[in-house]
């Protein structure tokens, strides 16, 4: 057996044993089932991983390509393995990446055009209560163990759990849909007894959080510098991490970061302070989109602007990829945009995400950056070429892995090339990347300082010596990322319960710069090329990204 035929296997076995990751990853066949999130189902797919795992430490290998292979999947086998030995499922509740928001996105993501397709969202929903009630036992386990959840995450878990209940849930606009599908009358009743049958069990687990699991949260949000030190080498695929050193640059990048931007803003306004200029970014009518339609349209016209005009001159893009969609998310999770990718064999569109909870005002001067960060030639390009590249990269390593180090961190160097390449053709917009990049570094301090329980240093101009709370993290977002109250309170209490995720953006472009930077003193550069190599990698871990690019360049 081929290192090419293990992955190919893998694949197979991992998708199988865990089908809500087969429904995300594009992948036919699964999407009838649930994944067992129970701490017996964890333990067969850890065991699953194992034994792939002993595979593939004894198959011979020939060449860079087979090597690159093989490094890819004992890499992500042991990550798996070790958060499962970590016992992570146990504290797997928080306000945006858990399996609570796993198992709402699912129902939105899974395709609904065939009568069988309709049919797989209805055997989900008709059976979803096996899902919540594995996952609830993880949870159990883990307070048992006396490993709660920090109370912010576990009343936001409540709320989200809630909002699916309610009579104008967003879950039932399924049967909307169904309608205008097409679908018969004796499935649209299947259809709606299975919605019924949903939120039954939303509401089920919402007052369980809150009775059973909640009143034993921990009041603290930190999870403490072991931990975290762990979980950011998960995040970045790096040996080592240095979380009081990246903390330091992240204070560091704050402060030249705000330097530029008040370079920048007297170009809006030569009379004003960087601060009225920002107030009037974020209200100026003229500049925003002044409702849902118009905002979707603008965020769909550069999407095709850049395809176009980027393709073949500064790109290969894949034909498979010419295709991206973006659509509004109504699930009542956090507020961030986000991507989905497409499906294994294409047929469903790599998709950018707008979650709007009721918003018709959007001021353009940050979303166009977010545009490109989300979508191309952001993670719809990464992904994409990922997903394309069967001739070179195992089946395990296009759908499988992603480490947001390299993956966020291109996204966030595709903002910065877009600047540089002329698409950030308005002042604002510039500004909107300097507040994209504000927002990145704020994380870092907030993130790092909050878990590890770093004070903010003594000589800082931002409450020197003070201990991070969640009203400190709130303000800093405000002023410094120039985030709504209402977005900046999302985004800190996403931080305080996804520790380490939150640094890969801006760490990651870091990396990813560099390395270009060491690139550009060889003597054939070719920044084309070097683009395409590094995206050949696809989103690998920093250390092993480095070691790809540098035997190239």
């Amino acid at each position: 057996m081929s290192i090419y035929e293990l992955c190919d296997r893998a694949t197979d076995e991992v998708t199988a044993a865990d089908p809500m990751f087969a429904t995300f990853m594009g992948v036919d066949g699964h999407d009838d089932r649930w994944t067992d999130l129970s701490p017996d189902g964890f333990a067969a797919r850890r065991q699953l991983w194992a034994s792939l795992l002993d595979e593939a430490s004894v198959i011979p290998i020939d060449g860079p390509d087979e090597t690159l292979a093989r490094d890819v999947l004992v890499d992500e086998l042991n990550l798996w393995i070790a958060q499962a030995d970590a016992g992570q499922h146990r504290r797997d509740l928080n306000s945006i990446a858990s399996a609570l928001q796993g198992i709402r996105q699912i129902v939105d993501l899974m395709p609904k055009e065939t009568p069988e397709q309709w049919g797989n969202l209805i055997a989900r929903l008709a059976t979803i209560d096996q899902a919540i009630d594995g996952y609830r036992a993880s949870l159990a386990a883990g307070a048992a163990a006396g490993e709660h959840v920090a109370l912010r995450q576990v009343e936001e878990a409540i709320r989200q759990a809630r909002s699916n209940t309610a009579d104008d849930a967003a879950l039932l606009r399924m049967l909307d849909a169904h309608e205008e599908s097409g679908g018969s009358p004796d499935q649209r009743a299947e259809l709606a007894a299975a919605l019924e049958h949903a939120q039954g069990v939303f509401g089920s687990f919402a007052d369980w959080l809150e009775a059973d699991y909640r009143p034993g949260a921990s009041e603290a949000d930190g999870v403490g510098e072991d931990r975290y030190r762990q979980a950011a080498r998960n995040w970045l695929g790096v040996a080592d991490f240095d979380p009081a050193a990246t903390y330091a640059w992240g204070w560091t990048e704050l402060d030249r970061l705000w330097a530029r931007l008040e370079e920048l803003a007297p170009q809006i306004d030569p009379d004003a302070t960087t601060e009225a200029v920002m107030e009037r970014l974020a209200t100026d009518p003229d500049m925003a989109a002044n409702s849902l339609e118009e905002f979707l349209q603008v965020m769909r016209d550069r999407q095709a602007q850049a395809l176009e005009q980027l393709s073949g001159e500064h790109f290969d893009v894949p034909e498979q990829i010419r295709t991206i969609d973006v659509k509004v998310d109504d699930s009542g999770g956090s507020l961030a945009p986000y991507y989905t990718p497409p499906s294994e064999d294409f047929s469903r569109s790599g998709t950018v995400w707008y979650p709007v909870d009721g918003r018709t005002f959007f001021p353009l001067f940050s979303e166009i950056t977010t545009a490109y960060h989300e979508g191309f030639p952001g993670h719809h390009l990464q992904v994409g070429v990922q997903f394309s590249l069967a001739d070179t990269l195992s089946r395990f390593h296009r759908l499988v892995v992603w480490y947001p180090g390299s993956g966020e961190g291109w996204a966030l160097y595709a903002e910065h090339l877009m600047g540089e390449l002329g698409y950030l053709e308005e002042p604002e917009y510039e500004i909107g990347l300097l507040v994209s990049k504000l927002l990145r570094a704020s994380r870092i301090v907030i993130d790092i300082g909050v878990h590890c329980g770093y004070a903010i240093p003594d000589d800082a101009w931002f409450h020197p010596g003070s201990e991070w709370t969640h009203e400190l993290a709130v303000e800093l977002l405000k002023i410094r990322g120039f985030l709504d109250d209402e977005v900046a309170d999302s985004e800190a209490t996403r931080y305080f319960g996804w520790p380490g995720q939150a640094i890969s953006y801006k760490v990651g472009e870091q990396a990813i710069l560099d390395l270009r930077e060491e690139a550009r003193a060889h003597p054939d550069w070719d920044p084309k090329r070097w683009h395409n190599d590094l995206l050949s990698a696809g989103s690998i871990g920093l250390d092993l990204l480095r070691s790809h690019m540098r035997a190239r360049w």
